[in-house]
């Protein structure tokens, strides 16, 4: 974005917008006070777990003796999400005992399967956004000196059809979308809300007993991925986006010991080189590291050429796929196994240990396969390599067959 008439182009710092979490904390805060007062309530000041207060607009406020709603309109900011302009609908009620009961109404879903921050059956309403909602209604109470129990009901009316945007239903959470936020402001263009998602849904295929998952940059390379794996269950399917090192590690990490990656050309070029932050602004396409491939693969000197005047790297492979040049796709995918491998620490298996693999030793080593497939769908090259975590000399990656 760029200042009107201004002639050096500075671009205006981003909006930052608010969660689920806060929005439903401030429609509760209303709510309550709404209940109390019996006035309708039409602002709503609350504190934010990074500190900051803020006052939020109350689209609506109605109120009955024992019951009151209020709802907010969720702002993303400059960085809208799938829950920007969601109504957030807050209801507060009554209960015969002391205490603070948090639930999801319409539009909210509920957690099916382990390995997420709330446990299985309940409204997929995260633990931060459960605590504010608790202290914020804590507060009114003691300002007000009342003693009695309060349930408090979050929906979302639109929540089941916005959720069909989202990856809730591959996480077990059904029936509409989640309540979320650890700061309460949604940071324009952050990667830590997707670094995050990832990695929570590669907590999840553990916790489900996913021992084999399927990383994918994008969709098509996960509908690739599902049809070359129609065996695996939903939660092995992982879209990593453009954070390559980052959800292989958090794979190693959490203890998965077989790897698949699927992507395309301009991507996997450059995890071959081993840039593992693959966003088109990370790093540039290196033509003349594909021309060192394509040499490697028997390119005659007109074709290196034609790959150090390309545009793309999906024009690279495609001249590459016409040309019938499967060594190409094979080496890519091998600088891209011994990329990866060195990204989680690992070394490649040393040949005595392959040897008594094939003895029938159990094998507990990583192993990475990388998938490489055309824009059209089509597979380019498939290799994989296998690592100890051990000292062991580098030998090369190993060709699944």
């Amino acid at each position: 974005m760029v200042k009107a008439g201004a002639d050096n182009q500075e671009t205006k710092p981003l909006r930052h917008g608010y969660t689920t979490g806060a929005c439903a904390t401030a429609a509760a805060q209303a709510a309550l006070e709404a209940l109390i007062v019996q006035e309708t309530v039409m602002k709503s000041t609350i504190r934010l777990p990074i500190g900051q207060d803020v006052t939020f607009d109350i689209v609506r406020c109605e109120f009955e003796q024992t019951r009151a709603c209020a709802e907010v309109i969720k702002d993303g900011g400059d960085d809208p999400d799938a829950t920007h302009g969601a109504r957030i609908i807050t209801e507060v009620s009554w209960t015969p005992e002391e205490g603070i009961d948090i639930d999801g109404g319409i539009g909210v879903g509920r957690v099916t399967k382990p390995g997420l921050p709330v446990d299985v059956g309940q409204a997929a309403i995260n633990p931060v956004p459960r605590k504010m909602i608790r202290e914020a209604v804590a507060a009114v109470l003691n300002r007000y000196e009342i003693h009695r129990g309060v349930r408090v009901v979050v929906s979302v009316p639109e929540g089941e059809e916005i959720a069909k945007k989202t990856l809730n239903a591959r996480l077990g959470i059904l029936g509409g979308i989640s309540i979320l936020g650890t700061r309460g402001i949604v940071v324009p263009f952050s990667t830590a809300a997707y670094k995050a998602s990832v990695a929570q849904a590669i907590r999840v295929a553990v916790k489900s007993g996913v021992r084999h998952i399927v990383l994918s940059t994008g969709g098509r390379t996960e509908k690739f991925g599902m049809e070359l794996y129609p065996a695996l269950p939903e939660e092995a399917f992982v879209e990593m986006g453009d954070f390559v090192g980052f959800a292989v590690q958090q794979c190693a990490r959490q203890g998965i010991r077989r790897i698949t990656l699927v992507g395309m050309m301009g991507k996997f070029s450059k995890v071959a080189q081993g840039v593992m932050m693959v966003h088109s602004k990370s790093a540039p396409v290196d033509f003349g590291f594909l021309a060192g491939l394509a040499e490697q693969a028997g390119a005659s000197g007109e074709t290196l050429q034609q790959i150090r005047e390309a545009n793309t790297a999906a024009q690279v492979g495609d001249m590459m796929q016409a040309l019938g040049n499967e060594a190409f796709f094979q080496r890519m995918g091998e600088y891209c196994c011994r990329a990866l491998l060195k990204e989680t620490g690992s070394r490649s298996r040393p040949a005595d240990l392959r040897e008594r693999q094939a003895e029938g030793e159990p094998d507990e080593s990583l192993q990475i396969e990388t998938v490489i497939i055309s824009m059209k769908g089509e597979l380019l090259g498939r290799s994989a390599a296998t690592a100890s975590h051990g000292p062991g000399e580098q030998s090369g990656s190993d060709r699944e067959r």
